[in-house]
């Protein structure tokens, strides 16, 4: 166990070091100044993080996915559709109605939607699309065919906000989308798709059991936009408070409402598993030990990496973003490049490669699904902080970017298109909700005041969520042309072949 361990330890290592090293060495140019103060509560964070990742890395692997996988399966075996489908919508409002980054998000917006609203809204919406996803594994849909529909729903909906007056709540929309799927959600929705999957079986059980996370990413932004028609307020006066303190009380106070947020969403998951056990699974003690063990290492590690976000990672987000804005050019650049790295921080993200690279038998490697998510995750925040310097719609990237990557799926394996739609979801994780959209609304204050920061440095998770949605897919592009290329030279070289070489037995 202690090996296991030490090996999450230099995974996070690996993950966060890039980021700390990106702060200092700006610390050292003109273009920033942190205080004494900041540097000391960064590197504490940076400490916070590193441990706390690799606690719910393990955690992940010892509880999360094995509990989503055995009520999977489990559900799938008594096979009641009834059942399976009330229990998944049930599980998809309480999971998300305890997801912290959804909280962080509603609380930045309480200005013009009741948090609790919100909050709500987003859990029926992820409980009935996730019961959606259930039904395409049961009846073995296809993804693209269902995305295509709910895409152009969505953007329905928009148009209708954009008449009633609401263009301003669109990015807010898109965003809630990103959030929902978190760091507890990914690894037991994934898992739970794995779970029945399998069990019901066919021949494409694989590429079956991804597609959850892409369908319970889309319900939240349907519900918000369906919300945003009867929504009023304005939030031009509010900026979000992101309040730097590195008193031991304070960290001390921020560690216990951390660990309160994750006992109740650990909570409702481990009350809905145990009535599920007494009930139908009937897992043996040695299994249930495993699990125990897991859920307390979820619990540390999500302690201290949302604890992390909060005391050191969104004052300094927001402050790069302040003190960058001077220079728009660099602080596009900038943007780029610690988009490259901070999905590497995000626990989710690691938890999806290797499910993907054991779904696949290694065909999508961890790395090279790493290496598309980086730069799809960097142009994405590049791009976003270029929609804040000349303030434009997001729209106009939301609209081609779907388009695109709706269009790519009708041209790549099924499994490619599953895959990058469940990376959209889970690349915009805590971390980008808590470092990068406090970046953006720090650039976003310095560049056009209060009055811009709901309508574009909104939309940052938004773009984080699409980017691999396009990257993922040019992957399997890529794999499909070489593959045709291949087969066409050697069919060339076939029919080139001498006929004087071949030996006739007859």
């Amino acid at each position: 166990m202690l090996s296991v361990f030490l090996k999450k330890i230099k995974e996070s290592l690996v993950s966060v070091v890039p980021i700390v090293a990106i702060v200092f060495v700006l610390n050292l140019t003109p273009l920033v100044n942190f205080t004494n103060e900041e540097i000391i509560a960064f590197l504490v964070s940076a400490v916070f993080l590193i441990v706390g990742i690799s606690l719910f890395n393990q955690g992940a692997d010892l509880a999360m996915t094995p509990i989503g996988e055995h009520i999977g399966s489990g559900l799938s075996k008594l096979k009641s559709l009834a059942l399976l489908i009330s229990v998944c919508f049930l599980m998809g409002i309480l999971i998300t109605v305890a997801e912290p980054d959804l909280t962080v998000l509603a609380n930045q917006v309480s200005a013009i939607i009741d948090g609790t609203v919100l909050i709500l809204t987003v859990g029926i919406g992820v409980g009935l699309f996730l019961a959606i996803a259930v039904m395409k594994i049961v009846f073995r849909k296809p993804l693209s065919s269902m995305l295509m529909f709910f895409y152009l729903l969505l953007f329905a909906f928009s148009a209708i906000l954009i008449e009633l007056g609401g263009r301003s709540l669109i990015p807010l929309s898109f965003d809630s989308g990103g959030v929902t799927t978190g760091p507890i959600t990914v690894p037991f929705i994934m898992a739970l798709g794995v779970g029945i999957a399998s069990t019901i079986g066919g021949k494409n059980a694989g590429e079956n059991s991804f597609g959850l996370i892409a369908l319970c990413s889309v319900g939240p932004m349907l519900a918000v936009l369906i919300l945003g028609c009867t929504a009023s307020g304005s939030m031009s006066d509010v900026v979000p408070d992101y309040v730097l303190n590195t008193g031991f009380g304070h960290i001390l106070h921020t560690l216990l409402e951390t660990a309160k947020e994750v006992v109740l969403a650990l909570g409702l998951i481990v009350i809905f598993f145990v009535i599920l056990q007494l009930l139908v699974l009937k897992l043996p003690k040695k299994r249930l030990i495993q699990i125990t063990f897991g859920i307390l290492y979820t619990f540390a590690g999500l302690v201290l990496f949302l604890s992390a976000v909060k005391i050191g990672f969104m004052p300094i987000g927001y402050k790069l973003g302040v003190e960058m804005s001077d220079n728009p050019v660099f602080l596009a650049v900038f943007s780029f490049v610690i988009g490259l790295v901070v999905v590497l921080a995000e626990p989710a993200v690691h938890v999806l490669n290797r499910q993907v690279e054991d779904i696949t038998e290694g065909t999508v490697s961890r790395k090279s699904m790493m290496i598309a998510l980086s730069i799809g995750v960097g142009l994405s925040i590049c791009l976003s902080i270029i929609r804040i310097i000349f303030n434009f719609s997001i729209l106009y990237y939301l609209i081609p970017g779907y388009a695109i990557s709706l269009g790519l799926s009708f041209f790549v394996p099924g499994l490619y298109t599953a895959i990058a739609f469940d990376s959209g979801g889970v690349a915009s994780g805590p971390l980008t909700s808590s470092f990068i959209l406090p970046f953006a609304v720090g650039a976003c204050y310095a560049l056009q005041g209060s009055e811009g920061i709901l309508t574009n440095a909104f939309g940052v998770v938004a773009m984080v969520a699409m980017a691999p949605l396009i990257t993922i897919q040019l992957l399997g592009f890529r794999a499909v042309l070489s593959k045709h290329i291949n087969d066409r030279i050697a069919t060339r070289r076939i029919l080139d072949a001498d006929d004087e070489q071949i030996i006739n037995f007859m």
